[in-house]
């Protein structure tokens, strides 16, 4: 490389929220517990687990957000859709 140095840029992980629909939630949102709620439900959404507490805070969570889980899971179903498609 001629003593060329090469400068190596190290990026940071995308951080939560990882969805638009959680997003628009968040932004009216003030109280710290729903948020971190809503973020749990769109971790849930990623990748579900089996633990029965995890299991059922997710399934009150999004028996309180029909929409929101809903918006969640369609917009999670794009992107895999997409990405098989590339």
């Amino acid at each position: 490389m001629n003593g060329d140095r090469v400068m190596l840029t190290v990026t940071r992980p995308p951080q939560p929220p990882y969805t638009d629909a959680v997003r628009r939630a968040l932004a009216g949102v003030k109280d710290s517990r729903v948020a971190d709620d809503l973020l749990f439900l769109e971790a849930w959404e990623i990748r579900p687990s089996s633990h029965l507490g995890t299991t059922l805070r997710a399934s009150q969570i999004r028996r309180a957000n029909p929409a929101l889980a809903a918006e969640i899971d369609a917009e999670l179903k794009a992107r895999l859709k997409s990405l098989r498609l590339s």
